[in-house]
């Protein structure tokens, strides 16, 4: 598979993750972080909104490895 495959792979499977990332970070937020205080709330939306790259590391390395021929 070439790269530019790849690429348009990956951004596709990209954007369909953080889609759902984000309505499942909104619905826990709105089901448990309602009665919280201001800092726990603060650092849910910080962790959340840093977390959705960790798992995403394998697919983007995945898709900027370089084409076999050009090794």
């Amino acid at each position: 598979m070439n790269r530019r495959t790849r690429k348009f792979i990956g951004a596709v499977t990209i954007l369909i993750f953080v889609c759902v990332y984000a309505l499942l970070a909104m619905a826990v937020a709105q089901g448990r972080l309602q009665e919280a205080s201001k800092l726990w709330q603060g650092i849910f939306y910080a962790v959340v909104g840093m977390g959705w790259i960790v798992p995403l590391m394998p697919l983007i390395r995945w898709m900027e490895r370089p084409d076999p021929e050009d090794a």
